[in-house]
């Protein structure tokens, strides 16, 4: 083992910086500034400017309530299409230049991926692994059997049902710690037993940083909804049964797109405004007639006519599952008669029979015979679509069967020649072919024109950037499946006014449920919701599309019309809407507060090209680097490729050049601009191949550890500036018992060794003139006059430390003081039931106090401790 030595900073050794403008000693104090995290008493944000979006405060929100808290902990429940994938890049960001960002683990859905992905890295500089199924072969080609795949990739994007796969990762998830972990979708962790709940418990358990999202973020339950919430902060909630929106306040965000503050910042060519939802009434055909007529008198018959039912009261829910088929297709109502005669569960001949005779009445139906075929047609037709137009259209089905026979007979019709315009997208495609289909759909230069797809699409993708017009082939049962499934192309970055259309079959048979029954009710009735408060679960309270289409048909069994079903909302209803009504308004408050960052450089493109030549003397000889107007390219040497190695395999090799990667980086945001739409108007790719220079770009990074080398370890420049006596620069930094900074002190010590004076370090700077025209006359320094000062500068800035410590020590621990009452009444709360029966109370009191232990653990490791450690990181000495 070796010995370990205390670096005392009284040891400092002073070395002159020969380097022209002092470059060398700039660059090092500009590396030393970047490299070290703002610490926790800064809540401002950093980079709320610094990353390729636009600066809206409403998305900005979100990051400023994640660093307000004990803990970066919160649900992002905005509705659909605000932009929450860049409210999260925005909050990783501002973890990243905190030092809480090294070790990141993203769960999407697996069609997400790599759109997730994508604009983590074209927006944010922010590179993720992807491991869907070609990710996995890469480890298993990469890394030896057996080895923690997260112990060689720090920074993971990965679909929940690959992770929550135990024989694959899950016994590797056990020893692993994350910074930050972020669960997309994460509705789809509510309940109890499943693994899904189970793998959330183990993650939030294992992370600083947990930010969970989702644009129905509960479901309509209370009980679950606290259990999402407790994910995040296990002493939120003491009555699972009975909490208030104060109890959530601090760990939740939702707006609407009519909020306030959303409504008055989003303006024509970022997000036009919603068009009508359209029905487009289509007359049924003579065939379909004798499909209405058989399904109203045989299977719908109701209890009027319930002699000729062939079902019992029992088993009445199957009618509506056929009823619903048709109404999408003929070819779904077939395969649906198929597989219900190949099953077990027809036991009566009766209902044989009656399901042989409606096969037969659909085997006779031909396309020609199909009135919304017909309809769809001419639809795209009117639009505009056809082999000579760029348009695009999603039409949407609930039936594979119907997307899959729409998309054989739909592109001949409209004089397509061959099948590169359409694609089919469902939950049976693989993770790769789901992430393929959405890639090419937003590519201006595919040829894709028709995109069939199920309700799998309904929720995370974008489908906005080439399309604005959406067809309802057929509708859901449910006004959160219609919201979800709008708001594909109705969301954040729609340039060009949403159009959405729903084929309505009728029909003239008496007492037929035809589109009119439902579907076209629904349809009106979501667009009244998103007209008036913004989001469309709030009208049947039942907030899971599943329990609200179920609902609804029972309702429809009972004998109630559409409109009681949508006007008798649950017990729960209320109280749910009156919490989340209750939560995330920040129209009335000030903007986010802004970090103060301190930099000797302009910009971070200036400190990149003068990185580069620090470290490369010519970097236009070493790395082939060239310049074009604002782009910098250049050869990436091994140690930078490693570091950009997370990103496509597919994306890296587009940027080789006789097997060189070829990096281009610009920080012109309307050249990174124009780049990304350049890339979605391809049709190869849509990752960009010129990046954005954000501050957390690995190319950054990269240059920043290159230069912090460049001196030697416990050494500090001295420059020669514009300042009547030495002046000393000291980084002063006290942490708490986890290693995070809880105060970062800047001091300039001058008035040495009899009486000391401390000033900001940015103000002495710029004081002093050191910028990149300072000159260097090489002059001969005094370095044993000011060696002998280095012990009492940084006694100074010790003892200026210690008066300051009283103050941070209050704005540090306020927040932790106010968390610790809270656990208090939490704890005071959950023991007062005393109805519980003993066994119960026994273990609820275990619970309580192992939460209040943790809890109460957590807090102190996060109060400052120890002694601060001091730097002396150069000196400004006055010319001779």
């Amino acid at each position: 083992m070796e010995r370990v030595d205390v670096m005392r900073p009284e040891e400092t050794v002073l070395i002159a910086d020969d380097s022209s403008t002092f470059r060398r000693s700039r660059l090092f104090l500009e590396a030393v500034l970047r490299r070290t995290p703002l610490p926790q008493s800064e809540r401002g944000l950093a980079l709320a400017d610094r990353f390729l979006i636009d600066p809206l405060i409403y998305q900005q929100r979100p990051a400023e309530l994640a660093l307000s808290g004990l803990r970066p902990r919160i649900l992002l429940a905005d509705v659909v299409g605000l932009g929450k994938t860049l409210e999260i890049g925005l909050i990783l960001g501002e973890l990243i230049r905190r030092g809480r960002g090294d070790r990141i683990l993203v769960v999407t859905p697996q069609h997400v991926l790599e759109q997730f992905q994508h604009e983590m890295w074209s927006r944010f500089s922010l590179p993720l692994v992807r491991l869907d199924s070609v990710g996995i072969e890469r480890i298993q080609r990469e890394i030896p059997a057996g080895r923690n795949p997260f112990t060689y990739f720090k920074r993971v994007i990965v679909s929940i049902d690959t992770l929550k796969n135990v024989g694959l990762y899950g016994h590797h998830l056990d020893s692993i710690r994350w910074d930050a972990v972020v669960i997309d979708e994460s509705h789809n962790l509510i309940g109890e037993t499943s693994l899904r709940n189970r793998l959330a418990k183990l993650l939030a358990s294992q992370t600083d940083a947990l930010l969970l999202a989702s644009a129905t973020p509960h479901n309509g339950d209370k009980k679950s909804f606290a259990e999402l919430i407790r994910l995040l902060d296990p002493a939120a909630i003491a009555d699972v049964n009975d909490y208030s929106a104060r109890d959530i306040e601090h760990l939740y965000l939702r707006r609407t797109k009519i909020s306030p503050e959303v409504r008055n910042q989003t303006k024509v060519g970022t997000w036009a405004d919603r068009g009508p939802s359209v029905p487009v009434r289509l007359t049924a055909s003579p065939a379909e007639e004798r499909i209405f007529a058989e399904l109203t008198e045989v299977w719908l018959a109701g209890d009027q006519r319930a002699e000729r039912s062939v079902v019992s009261r029992e088993r009445r829910l199957f009618p509506y599952t056929l009823l619903k088929a048709f109404l999408s297709s003929h070819q779904a109502l077939a395969e649906t008669v198929t597989n219900r005669l190949a099953s077990k569960s027809v036991v009566e001949e009766r209902e044989r029979q009656a399901l042989e005779r409606l096969g037969e009445l659909t085997g006779a139906m031909t396309d020609a015979d199909s009135a919304k075929l017909a309809g769809l047609v001419a639809e795209l037709k009117a639009i505009g679509v056809g082999p000579q137009s760029e348009l695009r259209v999603v039409v949407f089905s609930e039936r594979v069967a119907t997307l899959r026979w729409l998309a054989a007979v739909v592109p001949q019709k409209l004089g397509f020649k061959n099948q590169n315009a359409v694609r089919v997208m469902h939950g049976g495609c693989t993770d790769t072919e789901q992430q393929r289909i959405v890639e090419e759909f937003s590519l201006e230069g595919s040829p894709v024109r028709l995109l069939f797809t199920g309700d799998v699409a309904s929720e995370g993708v974008n489908l906005h950037r080439q399309c604005h017009h959406l067809v309802h082939y057929d509708l859901p049962w449910s006004l959160i499946r219609i919201e979800q499934r709008n708001g594909r192309i109705d969301r954040y970055g729609q340039a060009f006014e949403p159009e959405f259309r729903a084929l309505i079959l009728t029909s003239e048979v008496d007492g037929a449920k035809d589109d009119r029954t439902v579907a076209e009710k629904l349809l009106v009735r979501e667009e009244e919701a998103y007209r008036s408060v913004g989001t469309a679960e709030a009208v049947t309270g039942e907030y899971l599309a599943e329990r609200e289409e179920r609902r609804l048909v029972q309702d429809l069994l009972a004998g109630k019309s559409v409109e009681e079903s949508l006007a008798a909302g649950p017990e729960e209803h209320d109280v749910l809407l009156d919490l989340l009504g209750a939560v995330g308004d920040s129209s009335g408050e000030p903007d986010p507060a802004h970090a103060e960052v301190l930099s000797l450089f302009g910009s971070t493109e200036e400190f990149l090209l003068e990185a580069l030549r620090e470290v490369y003397g010519s970097a236009e000889d070493e790395l082939g680097m060239r310049r074009e107007g604002t782009m910098i390219a250049l050869n990436a040497p091994a140690d930078l490729e490693q570091r950009l190695s997370d990103l496509p395999r597919s994306y890296l090799a587009a940027q080789r050049a006789n097997g060189t990667l070829r990096l281009k980086v610009t920080a012109d945001r309307e050249l990174a601009k124009r780049k990304l739409h350049e890339a979605l108007k391809s049709d190869t790719t849509i990752w960009p191949d010129v990046a954005y220079l954000s501050d957390i770009h690995p190319l950054v990074d990269w240059l920043v550890d290159k230069v912090l080398v460049r001196l030697g370890r416990q050494q500090a420049p001295v420059l020669t500036a514009a300042v009547s006596e030495p002046v000393f620069l000291v980084q002063g930094i006290y942490c708490n018992r986890l290693g995070q900074p809880t105060v970062v002190e800047w001091m300039a010590i001058s008035g040495l060794p009899g009486d000391p004076v401390v000033r900001p370090l940015g103000r002495a700077l710029e004081e002093a003139g050191v910028g990149p025209k300072m000159p260097n006359p090489n002059a001969v320094v005094a370095l044993d006059d000011l060696q002998k000062l280095v012990p009492s500068a940084i006694e100074a800035a010790r003892a200026h430390l210690e008066v300051q410590r009283t103050h941070w020590d209050e704005v540090i621990a306020e927040p932790l003081r106010a968390y610790r009452q809270r656990l208090d009444q939490w704890e005071q709360d959950s023991l007062f039931d005393v109805a519980m029966i003993a066994p119960q109370r026994a273990r609820r009191e275990k619970h309580v106090r192992t939460t209040v232990e943790e809890q109460t653990a957590l807090v102190e490791r996060l109060e400052t401790s120890g002694e601060p450690m001091l730097r002396l990181l150069a000196v400004l000495d006055g010319a001779a």
